[in-house]
């Protein structure tokens, strides 16, 4: 055996784990972006039916430290990876069957889309937080910031590429164009996460978590270990306000896009990928500038935190701005830098989750990154639902367009303000325990 220092998962297996991100993003961007924007604009629907059905899907990812304790108690993740994908995968075309269905046929299309999208948060739920633990528990503690801001990168990537090609797609709209794109876009998902996955755990695979003594605690004494250390709990209502910010916009930006600037669905779509070509490139711009990928403690991403939730503030104070001004305004420019500074944001934040995944005593990476994904899961609903709801009100209330969206644009950069401050209070003095590496953990270095 080489006398050199183990490495964990090496850089090609984390690539590996960032397809598997990027497929997740692919389709639920279908879900999230281009479905809502059918069912508001074109089906004439109100924005809480989308809303509901996205606010339900992360309702159901409350199952996630289940899914993350459960992937603990064995030796292998990728099968729960490609049952979550394959499961995601099938509850989008099932999305797209229920959209079409909505207008006709109210009723039955109701109940497929509440199906559909509960199978969306299982496949996102088992998928997504089986993935993460993989990483977080595979990856040696230098890399684990750095592989945490590719694989998420990727994940953006995926969701840019896939926003752009379903845009040029569906161009001319159609129920049967939007069923075709939707059937493709399954396949390929699938094809590549189960190349992805491919011998990526071998036989004889040990977690790096794993060596800690004793075996891990059933899961309600996790949920304890971890609600008792301060850090966590700081880091947990942290993610849970600043997610809520996040995914305001989520599901009013294209039909912002469409009653306020008149654009067509391809056109918004497209827009909603310069939102995440915007994040790709300020992941990039923070992993670059040092603190994520040198893998450096929470405490070090502070300035990278509160800097791109402050500039997350500003760029939605813009898009305030355009609900008035209207098609004069530089909506693509405005848009992009928003995703620019969720960028930084996020992937500072992400440096700091996975310095916290192996800090417990007995917990697992596969709980934590549960608890944590559970929290996302509950704000993103939350502030999806929120947003649709509240620009539903008040357009009843204002009877103007503009002025209804400009409402919830200011109240998302208020919280985001508040994201700034509860970030310097989360992210304190926290030093989260390092465990070594086991030799027999490395895998593909």
């Amino acid at each position: 055996m080489s006398a050199a220092a183990p490495t964990g998962l090496g850089w090609l297996a984390i690539v590996r784990i960032g397809l598997v991100q990027a497929c997740l993003g692919a389709v639920v961007m279908l879900a999230t972006t281009v479905l809502n924007r059918l069912m508001v604009v074109e089906y004439a629907l109100l924005a809480a039916i989308p809303a509901g059905l996205v606010a339900w899907h992360y309702a159901v990812q409350l199952s996630r430290p289940l899914w993350g304790h459960g992937s603990d108690q064995g030796r292998r993740r990728t099968p729960w990876i490609i049952g979550g994908i394959a499961t995601l995968a099938v509850a989008a075309v099932l999305a797209s069957q229920a959209t079409l269905m909505l207008a006709a046929q109210p009723v039955l299309g109701a109940v497929l889309a509440v199906l559909a999208y509960t199978l969306i948060g299982v496949g996102v739920g088992a998928g997504g937080t089986s993935a993460l633990a993989l990483l977080a528990s595979g990856v040696a503690p230098q890399r684990r910031a750095a592989a945490a801001a590719v694989t998420w990168i990727m994940m953006v990537a995926g969701i840019v590429i896939s926003a752009i090609t379903v845009g040029e797609l569906l161009k001319p709209f159609s129920p049967g164009r939007l069923l075709t794109v939707a059937s493709g876009l399954a396949v390929v998902v699938i094809a590549i996460a189960a190349l992805a996955t491919y011998r990526l755990e071998r036989a004889d695979f040990v977690f790096t978590e794993t060596a800690k003594d004793g075996p891990p605690p059933d899961f309600r004494a996790a949920l304890e270990e971890i609600w008792r250390e301060r850090a966590a709990r700081r880091f947990t209502v942290f993610i849970f306000v600043s997610m809520i910010a996040f995914s305001m916009q989520d599901l009013i930006l294209e039909p912002f896009a469409g009653l306020v600037f008149g654009m067509s669905p391809g056109e918004s779509t497209q827009l909603g990928g310069q939102h995440q070509g915007g994040i790709l490139i300020g992941m990039i711009a923070a992993g670059i500038g040092g603190s994520a990928f040198a893998g450096r403690l929470p405490s070090d991403l502070r300035i990278w935190i509160v800097s791109g939730c402050l500039g997350s503030a500003l760029a939605l104070v813009g898009l305030a701005a355009a609900a008035i001004a209207g098609p004069g305004w530089p909506l693509g420019l405005n848009v992009f830098v928003l995703g620019l500074c969720n960028g930084v944001f996020a992937v500072a934040a992400i440096g700091a989750m996975m310095g916290l995944a192996g800090a417990g005593e007995k917990t697992r990476e596969g709980v934590r990154m549960g608890v944590w994904g559970a929290a996302q899961a509950i704000a993103f609903g939350l502030g999806g639902l929120t947003g649709a709801l509240g620009v539903d009100v008040a357009r009843r209330v204002q009877a103007h367009d503009g002025g209804a969206f400009q409402l919830i644009f200011a109240i998302e950069a208020a919280l985001f303000v508040i994201a700034a401050a509860l970030a310097l209070r989360a992210t304190r003095s926290v030093s989260p325990r390092r465990p070594q590496l086991k030799p027999d953990s490395e895998v593909f270095a």
